[in-house]
């Protein structure tokens, strides 16, 4: 049984939010965004090592267009050749597993991020995360939203502005509110 508040955070139990530890996680993941945020295109080299020490897991030729937020960072898993549009939200309280060659359109949105659905429960004002797992060779349109325990199989295609609140397997697009299976892809 998890003991202290990030061990609860990253088994997907409930945990307080406000813990020193995870607040000051936090903290320095806001300070690297801000400074990977200021970059400018010609600084390559400076941005690619602010991305490294925001997401220590990642294979070679990420790419992530700013401005880009994340909760904490270290609890994201990128492969090889990820690439994420503008203005990209990643709530990475739990596990956020990205495979390769996996494309995020502007504005899309990941959250393993949640919160009790009781009342009296959320009144507490802890919260849990559920991890979120994402293919090789997806490719996520743009405004689309990812939620909480959400896996997408390989090779899927999810339609701009969807809203994926079950999992999608492998090789089909998918879209709408809530986003469903509309057809294999080519």
């Amino acid at each position: 049984m998890a003991t202290t508040e990030k061990e609860k955070m990253l088994a997907g139990e409930l945990y307080d939010p406000r813990d020193a530890h995870l607040s000051a996680e936090r903290r320095r993941a806001r300070l690297l965004l801000k400074d990977l945020n200021d970059t400018r295109d010609d600084e390559v080299e400076a941005r690619t090592q602010l991305l490294h020490e925001l997401i220590p897991s990642q294979g070679a030729d990420t790419w992530i267009e700013p401005p880009f937020y994340c909760d904490y960072g270290t609890n994201i898993v990128l492969g090889d050749k990820v690439f994420f549009n503008f203005n990209c939200v990643v709530l990475d309280v739990a596990a956020v597993r990205i495979g390769s060659r996996v494309l995020f359109g502007p504005a899309v949105q990941v959250y393993a991020a949640t919160h009790p659905l009781n009342a009296e429960e959320r009144r507490t004002g802890l919260e849990l995360g559920k991890p979120v797992e994402i293919g090789d060779d997806v490719w996520i349109g743009g405004g689309a939203i990812v939620c909480p325990g959400v896996k997408i199989g390989d090779g899927s295609v999810i339609g701009a502005g969807s809203v994926v609140t079950q999992d999608i397997p492998a090789g089909v697009f998918a879209a709408g509110n809530p986003c469903r299976v509309v057809r294999p892809v080519a």
